[in-house]
């Protein structure tokens, strides 16, 4: 990022710079904003002084003790905050800590601080700097101390919805808060986002205190993934590696053959040597890297024509051995935006029908939670936030008004006095007209403050407050299994889990709404120290907000297909169980037939071990239930295709105590819900220990972590986050995935096919030239270049342009160089290519007409001679042929007739060869050092000698890729695979009675348990 000027705070007589070191070794700028000894022990920064009690440092590249205080100075006129600003003292070596220290606002016995302009690459964590009013681009990873922003974090998350951002929270509890990024987003600035408005409710300025900079802010993390990726670990890598060494000792035999030679024939010492570092760069050829790497290339300009960005080109190989693709819903299965559907109330702690239109709700606490609980802001007045918000509120009819920055000059308009204290924004009621005629609204609604959304929390809230009232109301929405879990107990209806069931399982998203009346709140500042553990509790449930999440046409067509390939489907999401299971039954991820088993794991209580219980689920309306299904008192599943569905709870249970059964629960789990960030990446990892070629469709930030650690990331979000995955679609559909197979499957075809190819030329090219050695004669210069560069190259660069086939199959391609398949290729086709070269060789020495070299005489000066030409006509040939015996299309390519530019080039050269066989005349003869033979009878035997290979090199093949592959395949089965899912699901399979066992609960043994931690 491009330095810009940061306006920051520092005290008058603190004027020099230091360097001080952290423990790592690392040395850092220690300007004087930051902490020095002093008769007050004091850390200096705008109205913030800090006291001589200590506490440790938590910034990530800062290992001071830092002064600590727990109450604020009689004199002090802001609200203490406990996460102050951290920093480091001179010459400190204290480790490193994770603890913000409490930091209080400086009484007026300090002298006050002052404001400098800093180049935005001086910034050091600890700095506190101010934001403007107008926006930033944040130049390093920050936490807010004070005010509100908007942030635009598309850059990150993909997100095109601005986010507001809210202080660190103020209250007593935030004392011995571990701060944390990630934890504590909603609370953080990134570095490359863009600030579009900061507005301040107390004092003048908007503050943050500078956390992380560099490559260790998330955009530096972005960026390392993309300097360092992870390492590609791919068993075709790796063979090729230990084949090209087993080509290197190769060359030694021939090395050590070749002098041997050389020296029976009395050859000089110099040429000696220039003709064995000759065959060391025939038998090892320095394009097969280069070669390799065509397909690819290929394969990701195609990818890059239908709008798949790769940035990973190894891995494009890697999807031709998928065998499990992990989905995101939101988004990514299902559409982005959400519409609300209607509002379930309560009346005498009963729920009560539907009402599809919440504007004609009653003026309650109901109707007050969806039109205050959310995060709408203006801007530009144009409402801005998530877009379940923005539905929301749409929904009321109700208004947002905010203050703006010209407005706060010149005092307080109306309708926020009206309130007796400042409020954040005020909900006005929609215009009589819009109301319905037995509902008319008049009183308006002020918000005090935002407790946000967190995907850790699963909720968020409000503080509100009624004109000429004293007392102020929290309104929450969230999770409803969340939510009622903070209500009291008494509110929430005996039924909640039956309708809220019912929605669910037709696949609508449900949050769950409630309020607390509060005392009384007099102030801003007061309603700024209330702690949100507290505000949140003892609420009364209110009812369900129902949305409605529509699935993207394009996703059951291309889950079909996937089913179809027998690659396994699997959607890992942070929504509701039931809802998910519906979407994984609209997408035909499980089909009408197939059963759903919900796995319910509970961790362990006071007595109690940890418990796992497998239950069938119920039929969701209008579902047939399938035949033959005897669910009665049977405790285990009848034999017929089922699916698991656990969330993120009872994942986590399992992987902590139930270690041995999570194999077998991930080979045959299908729905993963409310599934957290960390256990998505968590999940992608353990179904890689089944040694499954893992794959992640996902669009959103929540995905980021997922995307990288799978074998294959396809991000749907043009966030630059996205990029940190290898591959990104503009395209935001699931589509990409088939595709993407599609051509991994064909460039690792490819890939076999020019690795082959490369490693026949060698040896062809090898066992010519060591039959040349051996008669004392070699191949001219000119001929070396004609078969390197008009022939090989062209063939070897060409090859790879043919395109992937339209359907895609059950059948996989090879995975490994080194395997019977491949090296029995490369052994009958070496067999066949010697046999043919000797036979030449000795029908040509058998002629009347042949002339036998002159033994004093070496290469090149006994050029042109008849071995030399014959054996040049026939390699020609064999270069053509092993090209065309390589380019295998069925069932992964199309055929080699749809690569039209090689079909021509194939053409071409085999007429080139024909006619250099038979009528080599003028330059070309010359240059090429060809020796002229008058029998058309015996240049005819060439010809068929050439045409008998070709036809022998391609019955081999084909031979060898269907007779010899089902051989393989029948003796396979009598083996144990070495995939570990395979073994699973081959037990399972053979496992009688079936399993799993269902309600009946497992048990967590305490010596399991031990051995988990």
């Amino acid at each position: 990022m491009k330095p810009g000027l940061v306006q920051i705070s520092t005290h008058p007589k603190l004027g020099s710079t230091s360097k001080t070191t952290t423990p790592e070794g690392r040395s850092m700028d220690q300007t004087s904003s930051r902490c020095q000894s002093s008769p007050t022990r004091g850390c200096w920064w705008r109205r913030c002084s800090i006291p001589s009690t200590s506490s440790k440092c938590s910034a990530s590249c800062c290992g001071s003790v830092m002064p600590i205080t727990t109450t604020p100075p009689a004199s002090s006129s802001s609200p203490p905050s406990p996460w102050g600003c951290p920093s480091m003292r001179q010459g400190s070596k204290a480790p490193r800590c994770r603890t913000w220290p409490r930091c209080q606002w400086a009484s007026e016995s300090v002298a006050p601080a002052e404001e400098m302009l800093v180049s935005s690459a001086d910034l050091v964590p600890g700095d506190c700097f101010s934001l403007p009013a107008d926006g930033m681009l944040v130049p390093c990873d920050a936490a807010l101390l004070s005010g509100e922003c908007m942030v635009n974090e598309s850059m990150l998350t993909g997100e095109s919805v601005p986010v507001m951002k809210t202080p660190l929270p103020a209250s007593s509890q935030a004392a011995g808060t571990v701060y944390s990024p990630e934890e504590h987003r909603r609370h953080t600035l990134f570095c490359g986002t863009q600030v579009i408005q900061a507005k301040s409710y107390v004092g003048r300025d908007v503050l943050a205190v500078v956390t992380r900079t560099g490559f260790c802010t998330a955009k530096g993390d972005l960026i390392a993934s993309i300097l360092y990726p992870k390492p590609v670990s791919f068993k075709f890598y790796k063979d090729a590696v230990k084949f090209v060494l087993f080509l290197a000792v190769l060359a030694l035999v021939g090395t050590a053959y070749s002098i041997l030679i050389l020296v029976k024939n009395q050859v000089p010492m110099g040429q000696i040597i220039i003709r064995a570092l000759d065959l060391v760069t025939v038998i090892v050829p320095p394009a097969l890297p280069a070669a390799m790497t065509v397909g690819t290339i290929y394969a990701q300009n195609r990818l890059k024509q239908q709008g798949i960005f790769c940035i990973s080109p190894p891995r494009i190989n890697l999807c031709g051995k998928i065998r499990l693709v992990c989905f995101d819903k939101t988004g990514t299965l299902t559409e982005e935006g959400l519409d609300v559907w209607g509002v379930v109330p309560l009346e005498n702690n009963c729920f009560t029908p539907i009402i599809h239109e919440p504007r004609c709700l009653p003026a309650g606490p109901l109707l007050y939670v969806l039109a205050a609980c959310h995060a709408v802001v203006l801007l530009r007045a144009q409402p801005v936030g998530d877009p379940v918000d923005l539905k929301m509120l749409e929904s009321t009819g109700w208004c947002l008004e905010m203050m703006e920055e010209e407005e706060e000059e010149e005092g307080e308009p109306p309708a926020f006095q009206q309130f007796g204290t400042k409020v954040l924004a005020v909900m006005n009621p929609p215009p009589e007209e819009e109301q319905p005629q037995d509902r008319k609204h008049q009183s308006p609604l002020g918000i005090l403050r935002r407790f946000p959304f967190s995907s850790s929390l699963q909720r968020m809230s409000v503080l509100a407050k009624l004109p000429g009232e004293d007392s102020a109301h929290v309104y929450a929405k969230g999770a409803p299994e969340m939510v009622a879990s903070l209500c009291r107990k008494e509110t929430v209806p005996g039924d909640f889990s039956q309708v809220l069931r019912h929605y669910t399982t037709d696949g609508f998203r449900v949050l769950g709404l409630a309020y607390r009346p509060l005392g009384t709140v007099s102030t801003f500042e007061e309603a700024l120290q209330l702690p949100r553990d507290s505000v949140e509790s003892s609420l009364t449930f209110l009812g369900f907000l129902v949305m409605k999440n529509v699935l993207k046409p394009e996703s059951a067509p291309a889950i079909r297909l996937l089913r179809n390939a027998s690659i396994r489907p699997v959607m890992v999401t942070g929504d509701n169980m039931l809802t998910a299971v519906n979407v994984a039954r609209g997408c035909r991820m499980v089909e009408p037939n197939e059963q759903v088993i919900f796995v319910n794991a509970s961790p362990p209580g006071h007595d109690k071990p940890a418990a796992l219980k497998f239950l069938l689920a119920e039929p969701s309306q209008g579902e047939e239930q399938p035949e033959g299904e005897h669910r009665g008192d049977s405790s285990f599943l009848q034999p017929q295709p089922c699916h698991f569905a656990l969330n993120g709870k009872s994942f986590a249970v399992v992987c902590e105590h139930f270690p041995d059964l999570l194999p077998k629960i991930l080979i045959r789990a299908t729905v993963f819900a409310r599934m957290s960030p960390d256990q998505k990446a968590q999940l992608v990892c353990s179904l890689q220990e089944l040694n499954y070629c893992v794959g992640m469709c996902g669009d959103g930030a929540n995905d980021c972590g997922a995307l990288k650690a799978a074998d294959v990331g396809i991000s749907l979000s043009e966030a630059e986050a996205s990029v940190a995955s290898p591959f990104t679609s503009r395209v935001p559909t699931i589509q990409c995935v088939p595709t993407l197979i599609r051509e991994g499957r064909c460039s690792l075809v490819t890939s076999f096919g020019v690795f082959k190819y490369m490693a026949l030329y060698s040896l062809v090219q090898f066992v010519s030239v060591l039959l040349l050695y051996t008669i004392n004669t070699n191949l001219s210069d000119f001929q070396f270049l004609f078969f390197d560069l008009i022939i090989t190259t062209t063939v070897a660069v060409l090859m790879g342009r043919t395109g992937p086939a339209q359907e895609l199959g059950v059948e996989r391609p090879q995975g490994a160089l080194i395997s019977i398949l491949v090296l029995g290729s490369l052994l009958l086709q070496t067999a066949l290519l010697i046999t043919v070269q000797v036979l030449s060789y000795f029908i040509t020495v058998s002629q009347s007409w042949y002339v036998p070299l002159n033994s004093t005489v070496t290469a090149p000066q006994n050029l042109p001679n008849y071995e030399n030409t014959v054996l040049f006509c026939i390699t020609g040939f064999q270069y053509l042929v092993l090209a065309v015996a390589m380019s295998k299309g069925y069932p992964f390519r199309e055929p080699l007739y749809t690569n039209v530019l090689f079909l021509v080039v194939l053409i071409l050269l085999f007429g080139l060869m024909i006619w250099l066989t038979l009528y080599p005349l003028g330059f070309p003869k010359t240059l090429l050092k060809l020796q002229s033979i008058d029998d058309l009878n015996f240049k005819l035997l060439l010809l068929g000698i050439a045409a008998l290979n070709f036809f022998a090199a391609f019955v081999l093949e084909t031979a060898l890729d269907h007779g010899l592959l089902s051989c393989l395949r029948k003796l396979r089965r009598k083996k144990a695979s070495k995939k570990v899912f395979k073994r699973l699901e081959k037990e399972l399979s053979q496992q009688h009675p079936s399993w799993p066992p269902l309600n009946q609960p497992l048990f967590a043994t305490p010596k399991l348990s031990i051995a988990v931690r």
